[in-house]
This record gives structure tokens, sequence and C-alpha cells, in this order.
């Protein structure tokens, strides 16, 4: 039998830290948060906390280099997404928005534009405010993504 998936979130400013560990003890799965500092530690042995170096990308080398094929991760980062869907991960923003195969290279398109239009001045650099709607179809879409990643490891 196949491992049950695990659950990783990008957890430097993800809002979504509760839904996940609710959605996580729902479905009996582990769940690790990864940061750069100033996690709280669970005395559930099923959440675990790693805290890594204050390197820029430390979070997302260690989330890459521990998540495997039919594990879940959380994050806003398009480029580590992007790192992920090529390992087989399914990736979810915290706003529910999946990242997939299909859709990571305009995800990934769509962030250097933006990007490149911050840094010339043509937009400025403010996201959207993240609302209960948006966090009601995080927790609807981590809830059918488990299903489908548990379904997956079933014999």
């Amino acid at each position: 039998m196949i491992a049950a998936p695990h659950i990783y979130v990008d957890a430097d400013a993800c809002p979504v830290k509760d839904e996940a560990t609710r959605v996580a003890e729902r479905h009996g799965l582990i769940l690790t948060f990864v940061s750069n500092g100033g996690l709280r530690p669970s005395r559930d042995p099923m959440i675990r906390s790693v805290v890594v170096s204050k390197g820029a990308d430390a979070a997302d080398d260690w989330i890459v280099e521990n998540a495997t094929q039919n594990d879940i991760a959380i994050t806003a980062d398009v480029l580590l997404a992007a790192r992920l869907v090529a390992n087989g991960v399914h990736v979810l923003g915290p706003t529910g928005r999946p990242f997939t195969p299909e859709s990571i290279g305009i995800a990934v398109a769509m962030r250097d534009l933006k990007q490149h239009l911050r840094e010339t001045g043509e937009i400025r650099g403010f996201n959207p405010g993240f609302s209960q709607k948006d966090r009601s179809a995080f927790l609807s879409a981590l809830d059918q993504t488990v299903r489908r990643a548990v379904k997956a490891t079933a014999p």
C-alpha cells in the first residue's frame, strides 16, 4: 500500500493555517508547516513545524525536497508551485486556486508579467484582500484535493 499523502504548508504569511489544520485532522493526515520562523509548535503529533534558515528560498527548497508525488502543498508562491507540480504534487493557493500541469505555465507567465509591470511603475503592488469567500473556497478545494489524493493511494 502507498503511504497516505502529507500536507505541506508554505507557512510564512499563510492565511489558511487553521483551515488546513482542520482538514488534515478530519482526514487523519500529517500536516507540516514550513517557515523561516515564528511558528507555534503543536502538541498534536500529526502536526509538525519545520523552521528553516533565513535564506530567500530555504522554506521552498525544504518543501520541494520533502514533498513527493501525490502529496499536497499549500502556497501562494507561483514559482514554488511550479516546482512542486513538476514533481506530481497537488498544489493549492490559499484562495483554493489549484496549480495544475495545465495551468502552471500561464500562472508563471502572469506572475512574471505583473512583476515587470510593478517594476516599471505601470501597476501598484497591491494584492486584493483575503475574504471569507476565499477562505470558504479554500476549505472546499482542499477537502476535494485531499479526497482525490487519498483515493489515489488506496490499493
